[in-house]
């Protein structure tokens, strides 16, 4: 029986080192069939792979040939379909056109959910993956508030703020989320986001170009960032080292033109010195969820609607307050800066972070910017 051109795709993709750049080559010069038939013979031209990137696209074209005698076109074909995971080649009626427009699109993309959910207004929400606690809480609120309004929040899914992003968006079945990761989508990663992942291909769109089967690796993220940055309307970066996933997602996003916004960190907190260095070069800041709407030209929604506030804290909770600033700091430091006891220290932490203002994670103490209304101390 015949096979759709999307199945010799599949089986292109499946070779081991084939990303974005070297499949395309191979299917502008051959074709999906053709381009099949020349690996399993081993005759890709060498000149093919170099000008993909390759360095040694001789020893490519054998490893390519070794494992095409291994993978059945018909077969890999067969097991997305019966796992209920779409599949569309560029140039395709069901290819998403928000990335085929792109300068740098996908030649396949793979999915679980509904296409149709990237319709609308999009925004990126990402940044590191050693987050704060100040940063998971900005992350979450944004997330949140983008969705309560109508906006599709964008995130690789990775630990952090892309996760608690999404986490957000989810938590108030607004606008459905979109998930972009580096792995097929049958390899959860990282695994302790498994339920976020069923969760956003239930209720919105979870998307990659790699197959079924396919590993999660480290040059697979920086492809899987270009995407999430040709997705998003606008880029909002919430908490980043100097160097890292979002600073490229941010780069990206800057070479097509896209909005980039970043959330204003602690000077002193190296996990803000990205976002602190965008706001320097430039970029407008993302104070709250009306700063991204207002980036996507849409109406601010709840500006002036009444928000309940945390009880402002009194007495030693007031004076360890002060003294904790906007770094994690330890229980020492605390007793050290505040001159107090360090039992009266330690009950003042716990009526603070009762009432919101501050969260404690492996011995380290972080202030918390926004109380878990959505008030602000403001």
């Amino acid at each position: 029986m015949a096979l759709p051109d999307e199945a010799y795709v599949v089986a292109l993709a499946a070779l081991p080192g084939a990303g974005p750049a070297r499949l395309r080559a191979v299917l502008d010069a051959f074709g999906p069939e053709e381009g099949w038939a020349r690996v399993r013979a081993g005759g890709v031209p060498g000149e093919v792979l170099a000008a993909a990137g390759a360095r040694q696209p001789s020893s490519v074209v054998a490893r390519w040939r070794a494992e095409a005698g291994r993978l059945d076109p018909a077969r890999a074909w067969d097991a997305h379909r019966e796992a209920g995971v779409g599949v569309a080649v560029l140039g395709s009626p069901a290819f998403p056109a928000a990335l085929a427009d792109d300068d740098d699109p996908p030649v396949v993309v793979f999915w679980r959910g509904d296409p149709d959910h990237l319709a609308g207004a999009r925004a990126a929400v990402v940044g590191t993956r050693d987050a704060t606690a100040y940063g998971i809480d900005v992350a979450h609120r944004m997330g949140r508030g983008l969705s309560e309004a109508g906006v599709s929040v964008v995130s690789g899914l990775a630990l952090g703020i892309d996760g608690a992003a999404h986490a957000g968006a989810l938590a108030v079945g607004g606008a459905p989320a979109l998930g972009v990761v580096g792995s097929g989508l049958d390899h959860v990663y990282p695994r302790d986001h498994g339920g976020l992942w069923r969760a956003v291909a239930e209720g919105g769109l979870l998307l990659s170009e790699y197959p079924l089967g396919t590993p999660p690796a480290p040059w697979r993220f920086p492809a899987r960032n270009r995407l999430i940055a040709a997705l998003a309307d606008v880029v909002v970066v919430v908490e980043s080292h100097a160097t890292g996933g979002a600073m490229g997602t941010a780069m990206e996003a800057d070479r097509r033109g896209r909005a980039v916004l970043a959330v204003p960190g602690p000077v002193t907190a190296p996990s803000s010195a990205g976002t602190n260095q965008l706001l320097f070069d430039g970029r407008g800041p993302a104070r709250d969820t009306d700063d991204v709407l207002l980036a996507l030209g849409m109406e601010v929604v709840g500006r002036r609607r009444a928000r309940e506030r945390r009880p402002r804290p009194t007495g030693a909770a007031a004076e360890v307050l002060d003294a904790l600033g906007w770094h994690a700091v330890g229980l020492e430091q605390l007793v050290l800066a505040t001159g107090l006891d360090t039992g009266v220290v330690a009950l003042a932490l716990d009526d603070l972070e009762g009432a919101g203002w501050v969260a404690r994670r492996g011995g380290w103490v972080e202030r918390l910017g926004r109380d878990s209304s959505g008030g602000s101390d403001r």
